[in-house]
């Protein structure tokens, strides 16, 4: 599995989370399983895909702006003793795809890695026709699919090497560009359906996925100037859900989830599921988008909106933390 030191961690950041795997470990896996072939909706540059196409000319295919037949076309080659990765944006990978997901990938059980790239806000001017805020809650819903949602670039690379062992439907979601926010400086052990505790603390445990794992820990900082002990965890996993985690953090007075992703269907959706089942009374707060269509703008403006950005999530948190007394 990938190893990170302090210098792989800036290299892998560089790349991006997309460029982590299309353009480094899918290279380096490729080489030693000849099952694995490359196959992408028109995304080849922009999900780092290049190098790959260059190396092994017969082992990619581009079926154009056709994320259906993508789909399809992946299932079939599975049952044929390869191991597909494909790739499309995430929106579209997720919602045009989804009867093709529920039916060829999940209810076949094709042995299939669905990398869905530019996730969340990413393609921040393409609108939000372009914005993937749904695709955790429409993939985790789908029976026998496996759903990733990696913290930093690094971590992206280590979670693809794992998906690659497993002999089942996964979907791999992606956010951000480039110059990908380092969450992890040093090496550390990934298990595909046990999150990570990234910060100890008592008084709050916040549940972070994606990007927002970082964005957690800077408004941890802040809180913790006031005084309150914050404990983050990073759910790269959202299905199968981590719950021994959730029940290690039970005398925790407030529990927050933070996802770049409608606050319906999410991780905060599959926490407070958990909570529920489990009949336990400790509050949590959903952060993410509101359930509505945002105003199109640059990255930052879009976290903004939100509340997202590690300011304005410390505000939020500290206000509930506080009702809570």
């Amino acid at each position: 599995m990938a190893e990170l030191n302090s210098l792989q961690a800036r290299v892998y950041s560089k790349l991006g989370q997309s460029g982590s795997i299309f353009g480094l470990s899918l290279l380096e896996l490729a080489k030693e399983n000849p099952e694995i072939i490359a196959l992408t909706s028109d995304m080849a540059s922009a999900a780092g895909l290049e190098r790959f196409k260059n190396t092994y000319p017969d082992r990619f295919f581009n079926v154009g702006i056709a994320e259906q037949n993508l789909v399809g076309i992946a299932s079939g080659l599975s049952h044929e003793g390869y191991k597909p990765v494909i790739t499309a944006q995430s929106a579209f990978l997720s919602m045009r795809s989804g009867e093709p997901i529920r039916q060829y990938l999940a209810y076949m059980k094709s042995n299939v890695i669905a990398v869905g790239i530019g996730a969340g806000f990413a393609l921040n001017f393409f609108g939000n026709t372009h914005y993937a805020i749904e695709d955790i809650a429409i993939m985790r819903s789908i029976p026998n699919m496996t759903v990733l949602s990696p913290s930093d670039a690094g971590q992206a690379a280590k979670i693809f090497e794992a998906a690659v062992k497993l002999n089942t439907p996964v979907y791999i979601r992606l956010v951000g560009g480039t110059n990908c926010p380092i969450v992890y400086k040093e090496d550390y052990d990934l298990q595909i359906g046990k999150s990570i505790l990234v910060k100890d603390g008592s008084d709050i445990t916040i549940f972070a996925t994606g990007i927002m794992v970082y964005n957690a820990l800077k408004a941890a900082e802040s809180l913790e100037e006031k005084g309150i002990s914050i404990k983050v965890v990073d759910v790269h996993t959202i299905k199968p859900l981590d719950t021994q985690i959730i029940r290690d953090s039970v005398l925790s007075r407030l529990f927050v989830s933070i996802e770049e992703h409608n606050i319906i269907g999410g991780l905060g959706g599959a926490v407070s599921e958990y909570l529920s089942e489990e009949g336990c009374a400790i509050p949590l707060l959903r952060l993410g988008v509101k359930d509505t269509f945002c105003k199109v703008g640059d990255y930052n403006y879009l976290l903004e909106q939100n509340r997202l950005t590690p300011e304005l999530l410390a505000e939020d948190i500290l206000s509930k933390y506080q009702s809570t007394k």
